[in-house]
């Protein structure tokens, strides 16, 4: 394969699993078990993305959008996230997505997940749902480590791969993944079948926007 990318960091949600719905369910519980309405599904497509914090922020009424409010919706529905069993999720793998992952694994490109969803969780939901094998490295929000659009996190798990951001697409479905591919020096790569527009990747300065997970490899030079 000719191609001068060799890894790629992925996304999760909205990227490699369409998790909108667990999101929803845990937040709508928290918000609720606090004595705030809860939201449509839909509400929370452009919501998510900077980690539960600012999704609890976003997702409180607007006069009860205080720090202390957040935090305790955002650590309630955080440890319902990271509490539910597999057997009970809402989310799935979107389609194409598990054949891609195979292909690359056998062309030795080196894949990661790069998310702002807590650590435990993240690891938790990769076990679930792909084999344990398939990633080189998979990192989630950790303290002391700024979140996405911050590219701290990216240069770390390119360092810990021998690889490089000139040798790197980052792959995602909004404009913090397309900000921190811009950030880190990745190629920023934007999903349409995740949560936010075209336009909106667009605008946050994706330099290709794919619609199916196949079309990756025409970047790739496979086709």
């Amino acid at each position: 394969m000719n191609t001068k990318y060799r890894s790629i960091i992925f996304d999760c949600d909205g990227t490699l699993i369409d998790t909108l719905e667990d999101i929803a369910a845990a937040m709508n519980q928290a918000l609720e078990t606090h004595g705030f309405p809860a939201l449509r599904t839909e509400e929370y497509r452009n919501k998510v993305g900077w980690g539960i914090a600012k999704t609890a922020a976003l997702a409180l009424p607007e006069g009860a959008r205080t720090d202390e409010n957040a935090q305790k919706v955002g650590s309630c529905a955080a440890k319902l996230m990271e509490e539910q069993p597999a057997e009970k999720s809402l989310s799935k793998v979107y389609p194409g997505v598990r054949e891609l992952l195979t292909e690359l694994k056998a062309r030795r490109i080196k894949i990661a997940v790069l998310s702002n969803k807590a650590d435990a969780t993240l690891h938790r939901v990769m076990h679930d749902f792909f084999s344990p094998l398939v990633f080189d490295a998979v990192c989630g929000l950790r303290p002391g480590v700024a979140p996405k659009p911050d590219p701290a996190a990216a240069w770390e798990m390119l360092a810990d791969m021998g690889k490089n951001p000139h040798e790197t697409v980052f792959v995602g479905d909004s404009e913090i993944d397309m900000e921190t591919a811009l950030n880190s020096g990745c190629f920023p790569l934007g999903v349409t079948w995740g949560f936010r527009s075209r336009a909106t990747l667009q605008e946050a300065g994706a330099a290709r926007i794919i619609d199916k997970p196949d079309e990756l490899w025409e970047l790739l030079g496979r086709r």
